[in-house]
């Protein structure tokens, strides 16, 4: 039998449920109508599998917003390395989802760049699969320990320069790179605070952080030069 925490858990997801039941789904009947026909998101948000982390949260979406992919450490895969779940997520949302725009957001205190700033040898032999997977984010930590001016690394610069390799993996997938070419995709890398619950974008081609702000301003920018 499973012990009582692990009831008390499984007991309190079910109240939460009945809840959504009793209380906000009726609230938002007509959306979820809407949506019992299909679904129609304008984003492709990559986050890490982290319980801290709450895409429709963050960016106070409701259902049928984003299409979320989510695994250990943000990572995408580079075209042909591991074709599976992530790279078929992309495909689907790109090609039949037509999304115009791909998120990457990393995070504070993250478990997975922890891991590869410095590695446990005993830890990560438990847990194989994970060691391989993180492999994807090797170049990061690379790149993150060259940038430091022979000062530490931190979990930070870790995941910032993650993201920043997860885009650039991510410009090798046929649906993406077609998209873009096209001019109907744009994509963009987020950090975000747990502790603060600040959200700042990485500029991709100075690699540095910018406020949202900033971003938004950047957007409007080009779209009001497009015009």
């Amino acid at each position: 039998m499973a012990n009582n925490d692990a009831k008390e858990s499984l007991i309190a997801l079910l109240r939460g449920v009945e809840h959504f039941n009793t209380q906000i789904f009726p609230q938002k009947r007509e959306l979820f109508a809407e949506l019992a026909d299909g679904q129609s998101p304008t984003t492709l948000f990559i986050a890490c599998a982290d319980s801290r982390v709450n895409p429709t949260l963050i960016t106070q979406s409701d259902p049928g917003e984003l299409f979320v992919l989510r695994n250990i450490g943000n990572i995408v895969p580079a075209y042909g390395e591991m074709l599976g779940g992530v790279s078929s997520a992309i495909e689907y949302a790109v090609v039949a989802l037509k999304v115009t725009s791909i998120i990457v957001c990393g995070h504070s205190n993250c478990g997975a760049m922890m891991a590869l700033l410095d590695p446990d040898p005993g830890k990560l032999a438990k847990m194989p699969t994970v060691q391989s997977w993180l492999r994807n984010a090797e170049a990061a930590r690379a790149v993150a320990l060259a940038a430091t001016d022979g000062g530490p690394a931190t979990v930070r610069s870790m995941a910032e320069q993650n993201v920043l390799l997860q885009i650039a993996h991510l410009r090798t997938h046929p649906s993406v790179a077609a998209a873009l070419a096209r001019q109907e995709l744009i994509l963009q890398g987020w950090f975000y605070d747990i502790g603060s619950g600040e959200v700042m974008v990485l500029d991709e081609n100075a690699r540095r952080t910018i406020s949202i702000e900033q971003a938004v301003a950047s957007l409007e920018t080009s779209e009001n030069a497009a015009a």
